[in-house]
């Protein structure tokens, strides 16, 4: 069914700074995404909704393979995957980044080859492994030293499996701390410095069915600078030569992993992949010279950066309440479909589409539905002063780890993702139900 747009005008750059290429203003307060109206899309498929500009994502895609024409992109999955976005990363030529057997499994079944995906994860379970090894994944990341005797084992003598080692390379970069993981006091990778990654790469290279094609290292994420990666490869540079040195080994592949962080209120910055390509392949080439070391294939994993700015969020006022001196508007969704706030502090800007607001702005806490004082879904945004129940709000950059992280919280329900694509909307992934619920609880 196609959702008509039918009169648009083109918004103002700084106005809609955040929000997919496609979006444009229609008259009386309304916005089209993927040249479909978010006011239709809502009463069609009701709220909470995840919108999800297709064009936006190939687009992001695209950027991401000229910016690195000589590297292997590889999309991470945790950010959101469905059977569609499995085929938009193919089809525009991206490798997979998953962390469980589920992901492997559903990326697969939807067609995508399993030699270009790569599995991580700190820690591994035996159904993770079979799916990977049954699946015939490409790499697998070791991200300790018990995983190396089980993958080995899991193999067989006759079998073989390429594997790279998850390094620490102590670099702290990220926009929380509870998503800085470069450093040696967290629970990923394997540090150089207290000999833990150089043990692994002997043992690794003592089982003649495990083949090591790099390192690889993951410094955090919402980064939006290009020097904390610089800093790091030149720690796996010289990790690689120091393996060279000691085993007579070059290792052909060094994943600088993702992280890369996108605006998600007017004015904040964000990383550009054209740069950080640029300065990651000059380092490179600059430090395996000095080393004497032949320059690895590079590989990254962004995934933020090519969903989330492609995604929208709607929800419906269900109330507002006059607090002292504070307002607050409560919608019809919360920290059960978008816990980032609650987790990470992240802030959002939301706007309210559909009608023409008639009071100027005034400051605004947005707040979910759920018995959590927590429960803050954008707190001191500017909204119009006449907001009332009954209307839409949209809320750019929601693209990912939304979904993804959702969860079951007061049996509520996960949203469902909605694709715009030139004039179209179609589900991609539908609504959860009380029927869902009661299906799982078998007991009695």
């Amino acid at each position: 069914m196609t959702v008509s747009v039918r009169a648009e005008v083109a918004a103002g750059a700084e106005d809609l700074s955040l929000w997919p290429a496609s979006t444009r203003r229609l008259p009386h307060g309304g916005l089209a995404v993927g040249g479909v109206s978010l006011a239709e899309v809502a009463d069609r498929f009701e709220t909470p909704a995840y919108v999800l500009d297709e064009g936006e994502v190939r687009g992001r895609c695209r950027t991401y393979r000229e910016a690195f024409p000589d590297a292997d992109v590889l999309y991470a999955a945790k950010a959101f995957l469905s059977r569609a976005m499995v085929r938009w990363v193919r089809e525009e030529g991206l490798g997979l980044d998953t962390c469980s057997a589920g992901e492997l499994e559903l990326a697969v079944t939807a067609g995508f080859p399993p030699e270009r995906i790569v599995l991580h994860g700190n820690a591994k379970s035996p159904r993770d492994l079979e799916a990977a090894l049954r699946l015939g994944v490409g790499r697998i990341v070791i991200d300790g030293p018990s995983e190396i005797a089980r993958i080995a084992a899991a193999v067989g003598p006759d079998g073989h499996q390429k594997v790279m080692v998850r390094v620490v390379p102590g670099v702290s970069a990220g926009g929380h701390d509870k998503i800085r993981t470069g450093t040696d006091d967290q629970k990923f990778g394997l540090s150089p410095t207290d000999g833990g990654a150089q043990h692994a790469v002997s043992r690794i290279l003592g089982q003649p069915q495990l083949e090591l094609t790099g390192l690889h290292c993951h410094i955090g994420s919402q980064i939006t600078e290009v020097q904390p990666y610089l800093v790091a490869l030149r720690r796996m540079v010289a990790l690689m030569a120091r393996i060279r040195d000691a085993h007579g080994v070059v290792l052909p592949e060094l994943d600088m992993g993702g992280g890369h962080g996108v605006a998600y209120r007017p004015g904040e910055p964000a990383l550009d992949p054209a740069s950080l390509a640029r300065r990651l392949r000059a380092e490179l080439v600059e430090g395996c010279a000095a080393a004497r070391l032949a320059v690895p294939r590079l590989l990254v994993e962004p995934g933020r950066a090519v969903v989330g700015p492609a995604g929208v969020a709607l929800y419906r006022v269900l109330a507002v309440k006059h607090t002292g001196e504070k307002v607050f508007v409560a919608v019809d969704g919360g920290m059960s479909d978008n816990p980032r706030p609650a987790l990470y502090g992240v802030r959002y800007a939301p706007r309210l589409v559909g009608r023409a607001p008639t009071a100027g702005p005034r400051t605004t806490t947005v707040v979910g539905r759920h018995c959590e004082a927590g429960d803050i879904l954008a707190a001191g945004v500017e909204l119009p002063g006449d907001v009332r129940p009954g209307d839409l709000l949209a809320v750019p950059v929601a693209g990912a780890y939304q979904l993804s992280m959702a969860s079951g919280y007061n049996l509520v329900g996960r949203p469902a993702v909605v694709a715009v694509h030139e004039g179209t909307a179609r589900l991609l992934v539908r609504r959860e139900t009380l029927d869902d619920f009661r299906s799982r609880d078998i007991g009695g």
